[in-house]
């Protein structure tokens, strides 16, 4: 009996650290809201830049809401999740947030008043940007128009909706330090992975997570989830048939558009714009970290190969294909060829705007959904290429329609075998709206 209670008594000892420990943070103490005058105005303007690259616009502003005031909802594997209101208000927003707090928030994901924050706000990339550009972004945002607004409850069933759970989230997946240059790469090389792994958070996108939603650390860059959107990889398994290169990738972060490899689209679109106001230096210097993970080997011989199957594969003014896989006896291909003919060969041939499909990733990565919602919803194109847009078809196309579409423009427009679950990749897409 002495042993078991002896065991007993540890056990609630080790309970009680861990919930004494996960319980450490403490509400900071509230301030009066600051001038937007108590601020240089050249950190104002730095942290305006920054904001721009960490892309808090696009995730705390809902659609037809007031800039920064929240309410978007975000879609996780878990629930959905409301972005905050981080403009001034001292009511609704971070009005009373001292820099203490905001960095605290960034660094280690904990509100001001000591809750955890969920890692749908990017923290554990923000945890790696410097103390000075926290600074300037909590200048800018405190300089910004308050707006009261407060975002809808989140829906998260038992047990995520438990925050004091995120405690075991961090200690097993937070890696709080701030970055680190690597002394054997380049300071443009390094210059790029800080503000992609920080502020950029590019990796929360681009990189598989795993059944907890922490990042899977061991395949970077493989390819992601993003709102039902895949996210293509940008590694070695990159689905560009025309190999990245710095100029190809800073048009795509300056303009949201590369004319060998398309425009951004879907939740891409609005990072894109935030993008746009990079500065060359910065541009050029993710464009070096990202071709680090990439394969650059004979990229000449593999862009002319990606170029001449284009052109092989391409609908002339006649808008007949001039060759390729589609066997007229499959049903689905040939009604799928027809209605591509009917809808989509008009633009989608040499001489218009459109990249052609064989060299995008859209048509050439391992899922169907972006093509899907692409046709379905049509393109709101980035601000810098407003006059590339695409009208939606959804609406004049039946779930039948859809697949053979999609099951013909793989076949024809790419090397790689089918696409699978082409229907329910449909049905989800349609679902979703």
């Amino acid at each position: 009996m002495r042993y078991l209670w002896a065991g007993l008594a540890v056990v609630l000892l080790a309970a009680t650290g861990a919930v004494a420990w996960a319980m450490r943070y403490q509400e900071l103490e509230a301030i009066s809201p600051p001038a937007a005058s108590d601020f240089a105005p050249e950190v104002v303007e730095q942290g305006e830049a920054l904001a721009a690259i960490g892309d808090c616009a696009v995730c705390h502003t809902r659609p037809g809401g007031e800039p920064l005031s929240g309410g978007l909802p975000l879609e996780t594997p878990f629930g959905v999740i409301y972005s905050t209101n981080i403009t001034p208000d001292p009511e609704t927003g971070m009005g009373t947030w001292s820099l203490e707090a905001f960095r605290r928030a960034m660094h280690e994901g904990v509100a001001r008043d000591g809750t955890y924050l969920y890692p749908a706000f990017p923290y554990d990339h923000f945890t790696k940007v410097s103390d000075a550009d926290i600074e300037a972004i909590y200048a800018y945002l405190m300089s910004r128009d308050p707006v009261n607004y407060s975002a809808p409850a989140n829906e998260l069933a038992f047990p995520f909706n438990q925050r004091i759970l995120l405690a075991g989230w961090n200690l097993l997946f937070l890696n709080n330090r701030r970055f680190e240059p690597d002394p054997e790469k380049s300071d443009e090389w390094n210059r790029g992975a800080y503000l992609a792994e920080g502020l950029g958070h590019c990796s929360a996108c681009h990189t598989p997570r795993n059944g907890l939603g922490a990042l899977d650390g061991s395949r970077p860059f493989a390819g992601g989830e993003a709102e039902g959107w895949h996210a293509p990889a940008l590694n070695g398994d990159s689905p560009a048939p025309v190999p990245w290169t710095a100029d190809a990738l800073v048009n795509y972060f300056l303009d949201g558009w590369d004319g060998d490899h398309g425009i951004a689209a879907g939740p891409m679109m609005p990072v894109a714009n935030e993008l746009a106001t990079l500065s060359e230096d910065d541009a050029y210097a993710i464009a070096e970290y990202v071709l680090s993970f990439q394969d650059q080997n004979d990229v000449e011989g593999r862009t002319q190969a990606a170029l001449a199957f284009a052109d092989e594969r391409d609908f002339g003014g006649s808008a007949t294909p001039a060759s390729g896989p589609a066997d007229v006896a499959d049903a689905s291909l040939a009604a799928g060829q027809a209605i591509f003919q009917r809808v989509c060969a008009n633009c989608h041939r040499s001489g218009t705007n459109p990249a052609p499909l064989a060299l995008t990733s859209t048509v050439n990565g391992p899922d169907p959904s972006n093509f899907i919602h692409i046709v379905q919803n049509g393109i709101q194109p980035p601000e810098a290429a407003y006059d590339r847009s695409m009208p939606a078809f959804g609406n004049s196309l039946s779930d039948e329609d859809m697949v053979n579409l999609v099951n013909f423009v793989r076949a024809h427009f790419s090397r790689n075998g089918p696409w699978t679950d082409v229907e329910d990749r449909v049905k989800a897409v349609r679902d979703h709206g």
